[in-house]
């Protein structure tokens, strides 16, 4: 199992609130597209991938319009 640190930005919908929600954690996992899955609970979330190299993965999620982003390094 791989080990990762990862960054969840979560955007505020409010408007006129520029802020984001930041979350920091390391995890272990083999998948993380099944990681944010699992996270989500929410089948019809739409995600897009991008690898910038092997150790390093960006996942956004899009939630019935609710946008999140996390940013996957190996540790």
């Amino acid at each position: 199992m791989a080990e990762y640190e990862v960054v969840r930005e979560i955007q505020n919908s409010c408007s006129g609130n520029q802020m984001r929600d930041v979350f920091f954690d390391e995890i272990e996992t083999d998948d993380p597209v099944e990681y944010v899955r699992s996270l989500l609970k929410n089948d019809n979330a739409e995600l897009t991938i991008e690898v910038r190299d092997e150790d390093n993965m960006t996942i956004f999620a899009d939630c019935n319009g609710m946008n999140q982003k996390f940013l996957f390094t190996k540790i």
